[in-house]
């Protein structure tokens, strides 16, 4: 990666994103009350009644899982190996703290792209930062410049990226070449994609609970293997969170920054990316997605880090203040040294899966940015298919060091322009929030009204049912 490359993504992610999105995430945690504490055993049960399809509609669970595609993936595995190895097991209680803050902000962003969302034929919707910096705040070159980024970010350059994982690590597991694992990742990524949104939730609804639950159950494996040992480790992460253990990794600001890092990296609560996959379901008050989201987010950092946390400081594999061993090798060394040598294998599949989904998730953003310049394009979107699909290819055979750092960049300059626009829109936040806890509060089921949103840009026929 070029220095002033990697230098421009220190600066940002570092600094100017770690103090943004901690703050809103912080003003939305105080301004609401803790929405993602008040509301979290509500989360559990909105998402059992979004199991069920309205006909013809993409439903909540399906966007949910959809999402926890994009957010769930390689962060997971190698994000945490690497958090641990430079910032100490103490990184580990900071993921999870940005990732309680970060429920908070993607229950807004999520809730508002509800909120903005326009109707489109067939049964589905089209929704996302760069809708409600047009219909929330009247600010079009702002979402013009979301969309291109959105575009760069997802729909081109991660693509390639997530591709390169899979390759690297099936031919280093198994010996299979990159061609080759490009061009079954092409077929199946094709198969998918040219079935729109609907076919893309077809897919994650199966592949996503199927890849996590299986990591869950790995994970769930180690502990019942070591289960006299789990206090301690627990124990030792909050310990070295506050700097009570001896300086193990980088020390406590290391750990701090590592922790914060990592977690907003790996959630994505504040980037704009979930908001645009929240939009497309069917749900009878925005507020409903913005809390099914708020759970991705618990998924996300709460649930699957953690899976990685334990998996590493359990083993012998770690050892404090080592850099020789991180990332993908740490877990899978680690979980190796758990239920054997197919333990590497497996986080293979694992991984295989994580980026499949991932794809399907970044596509779709990627349409999604299209669409907000030309409206249901069909020639335009099967263009950008064709791009993507090639991209998957090339990405295969690369070493996409300088792609992946500038597609950091681009994501960063991404969460900013959302960021902004979500302060603009705090009033409307707190007005969606309130209509919410009105209507729970009153012992009904809430339903957004469009005639007491009259003075709002939304589009009726998103809410006509």
């Amino acid at each position: 990666m070029p220095p002033v490359l990697a230098a421009a993504n220190d600066f940002l992610w570092g600094q100017l994103l770690l103090v943004v999105l901690v703050g809103v995430g912080l003003l939305f945690t105080i301004a609401s009350r803790g929405v993602q504490f008040r509301y979290f055993g509500r989360m559990w049960g909105v998402l059992a009644s979004a199991l069920h399809h309205e006909a013809g509609h993409v439903s909540s669970f399906q966007a949910l899982v959809v999402s926890v595609a994009g957010r769930v993936g390689g962060g997971n595995i190698a994000g945490v190996a690497v958090a641990i190895t430079l910032g100490g097991p103490g990184a580990v209680f900071w993921m999870w703290l940005i990732g309680l803050m970060g429920m908070a902000t993607s229950f807004f962003e999520c809730s508002l792209a509800q909120l903005f969302k326009r109707n489109e034929p067939g049964g589905t919707y089209r929704g996302g930062p760069a809708y409600y910096l047009v219909h929330g705040v009247g600010q079009r070159g702002l979402a013009v410049v979301y969309s291109v980024l959105l575009l760069i970010t997802f729909g081109l350059g991660f693509n390639a990226v997530q591709s390169y994982v899979v390759a690297t690590s099936l031919e280093a597991s198994f010996g299979v070449p990159p061609w080759a694992s490009g061009a079954a990742l092409v077929l199946l990524v094709g198969i998918t994609i040219f079935g729109g949104i609907k076919r893309i939730a077809r897919v994650a609804e199966v592949v996503v609970p199927v890849m996590a639950l299986s990591y869950l159950l790995s994970a769930l494996v180690v502990i019942w293997l070591h289960i006299d040992e789990v206090p301690a480790v627990f124990a030792l992460i909050v310990k070295s969170a506050f700097g009570l253990e001896p300086a193990v990794g980088g020390g406590l600001g290391v750990a701090v920054m590592q922790g914060v890092k990592r977690g907003l990296f790996s959630n994505e609560a504040g980037l704009g990316s979930a908001p645009n996959v929240a939009a497309v379901a069917h749900v009878p008050h925005p507020a409903n997605q913005g809390v099914v989201q708020a759970l991705s987010v618990f998924i996300d950092t709460l649930i699957m880090c953690s899976c990685t946390a334990l998996i590493i400081l359990l083993s012998d594999l770690y050892v404090p203040g080592d850099v020789s061993v991180e990332g993908v090798a740490l877990t899978q060394g680690a979980l190796a040294s758990h239920i054997g040598p197919w333990g590497a294998q497996f986080l293979s599949v694992c991984l295989v899966l994580f980026a499949f989904s991932s794809i399907m998730y970044n596509y779709y953003l990627g349409e999604n940015s299209l669409n907000f310049f030309r409206e249901e394009d069909q020639r335009l979107f099967t263009v950008f298919r064709v791009a993507v699909l090639g991209l998957v290819f090339w990405g295969a055979a690369q070493d996409l060091g300088t792609v992946f750092g500038f597609a950091d960049l681009t994501m960063g300059l991404l969460g900013l322009v959302n960021l902004v626009g979500l302060l603009w829109m705090y009033p409307l936040a707190m007005r969606l929030l309130r209509d919410y806890d009105a209507q729970l509060a009153a012992g009904g089921e809430p339903r957004l009204d469009p005639a007491a949103w009259q003075d709002v840009d939304i589009d009726p026929a998103a809410w006509r049912d």
